[in-house]
C-alpha cells in the first residue's frame, strides 16, 4: 500500500493543484481558527465579519497549476509584488486603490478581473509623493501628490489625464475627496505648525478652476488645527477630520460650519490621533485612529456605535500598529491600511455573503455568485 501511494501521489497533487487553480481567492483566516472573526464579537449581534487580508499581488491575481504544483513540491512562497509604505485606500467596483509613497506609486488589485497593476511609475503623471486618494463615481482617479503639490488624475486604467493646483495652490497636501454627486474635488491642504493655511480647496474637476476654501486656523467652531481628511456624507454635508483639535468638524457643501463631535481622550468616542474618514451608503462615519489602532463608526450625528481593531505589535486580523487609510465601497466592505503591516484588512457586513457584491466577482467563481449592487 506505501507503494502505491507513493506513486499515485504525483497524480493526486497535480488534480489538486489544478482545481485550486480555477477556485476563487479564499478569504485569509485568523490563524489557528477556523471560526469567523466578528465584529462585536458575541454575545452581541455581529455587524462585521473579517474576510481577508492584502498584501500582494498574489492575493489578487490567479495562480496557474504548475506554480501551485512546484509550490506544494518545494515548499517555495508565493512571490508577488507588495507594499511598501502603503498610505491611503479607495475602492471602485471591486479596484482596490492604495497610494505607497515610498513606491511612489498607486498600487491597483482589480480583484473582479483578477490582476494588478501600478499607476503614477513614469511620465507623463509620475508621482512623487501620493498620500490621499479617491475615486469617483466614472472611475476617475484623483491622488494627492505631496511634493508636487498637485492633484494628480487618472482614469482607471492608469492612463494620466492632467493635473489640478500646483506649488502656487498648495502648501502641505495631505487629502482629496471627490463630491459623489457634483464635479468638484475637496482638498486638504494640512497647513503646517508654522502656517495659518489650515483649509480645505475645493475645485471643479472638469475645468480645475478654483471654487473656494473653508476653514482657517484656530480652536473655534469652524476651524482646523492640522486638518487630515474628508469625507462627503449621503446628505451632501462635509466631515473633517480635525487633527490636532482631535474632533471632526462638520459642513454643508457650501462649506458653511454646522456643528462638531470628539473630543482628545482615550476612551471609546473620543480621539487620541485620528487620520482618515470615510462614509458609508447608509451615512455612518468611520474615522482611524493612529493610536487606538482601530477604527470608531459614528451615525451621522456623531453618536458611537461601534469600533474595530486593537493595536498590537503582532500582526494579525483586526491587529494594528500603524493604521492610516479607511474606505467603504459600494456594498459596505471596510477597507482598512496599516502601515507598518503593510497590508489592508477587508470587513464584510454580515448581511452580505461572501459571493456577493463586486470583490466577490473573482476569477474562477461560480456563474451568478456574484451580485451587483443596484
Amino acid at each position: 500500500m506505501k507503494l502505491r501511494f507513493s506513486a499515485a501521489r504525483p497524480w493526486l497533487l497535480a488534480v489538486l493543484a489544478m482545481l485550486q487553480a480555477c477556485a476563487p481567492v479564499p478569504a485569509a483566516k485568523p490563524a489557528g481558527s477556523e471560526r469567523p472573526l466578528l465584529y462585536p464579537p458575541p454575545p452581541d449581534a455581529a455587524r462585521f465579519v473579517y474576510e481577508r487580508t492584502i498584501r500582494s499581488s498574489a492575493d489578487v491575481v490567479p495562480q496557474d497549476a504548475s506554480a501551485d504544483l512546484r509550490r506544494m513540491v518545494t515548499g517555495e512562497a508565493i512571490i508577488g509584488e507588495g507594499l511598501t509604505k502603503p498610505y491611503a485606500v479607495a475602492v471602485h467596483q471591486g479596484k482596490i486603490f492604495v497610494t505607497d509613497s515610498a513606491d511612489r506609486v498607486v498600487n491597483v488589485f482589480d480583484v473582479p478581473a483578477g490582476r494588478f497593476y501600478r499607476i503614477g511609475e513614469a511620465d507623463p503623471g509620475a508621482l512623487a509623493k501620493p498620500l490621499g486618494l479617491d475615486v469617483d463615481r466614472s472611475g476617475t482617479v484623483f491622488v494627492a501628490d505631496a511634493s508636487a503639490k498637485a492633484i494628480q488624475m487618472y482614469d482607471s486604467a492608469g492612463r494620466y489625464l492632467r493635473k489640478i493646483g500646483g506649488p502656487e495652490q498648495f502648501r502641505r497636501l495631505s487629502s482629496v475627496t471627490a463630491d459623489p454627486a457634483l464635479p468638484r474635488i475637496y482638498v486638504v491642504d494640512i497647513g503646517g505648525v508654522q502656517s495659518e493655511e489650515h483649509r480645505v480647496r475645493v475645485f471643479d474637476t472638469q475645468t480645475g478652476q478654483h471654487l473656494f476654501d473653508f476653514g482657517a486656523r484656530g480652536t473655534g467652531p469652524g476651524e482646523f488645527n492640522l486638518p487630515r481628511d474628508l469625507a462627503v456624507g449621503k446628505d451632501g454635508r462635509l466631515y473633517v477630520v480635525d487633527g490636532g483639535n482631535f474632533r471632526v468638524s462638520v459642513f454643508d457643501r457650501d462649506g458653511r460650519y454646522l456643528e462638531s463631535f470628539g473630543a482628545v481622550g482615550t476612551q471609546l468616542g473620543s480621539f487620541a490621533r485620528p487620520k482618515e474618514i470615510a462614509a458609508d451608503p447608509q451615512g455612518n462615519l468611520y474615522v482611524v485612529d493612529a493610536a487606538f489602532g482601530n477604527f470608531q463608526i459614528f451615525n451621522e450625528e456623531g453618536e458611537l456605535l461601534m469600533f474595530i481593531g486593537t493595536r498590537s505589535e503582532k500582526d494579525g486580523p483586526g491587529q494594528y500598529m500603524l493604521p492610516s487609510g479607511i474606505a467603504v465601497d459600494e456594498d459596505g466592505r471596510v477597507y482598512m491600511v496599516d502601515q507598518w503591516f503593510r497590508k489592508i484588512d477587508v470587513f464584510r457586513p454580515v448581511g452580505l455573503k461572501p459571493g456577493e457584491g463586486f470583490l466577490g466577482q473573482r476569477p474562477g467563481a461560480p456563474t451568478g455568485a456574484a451580485k451587483t449592487p443596484k
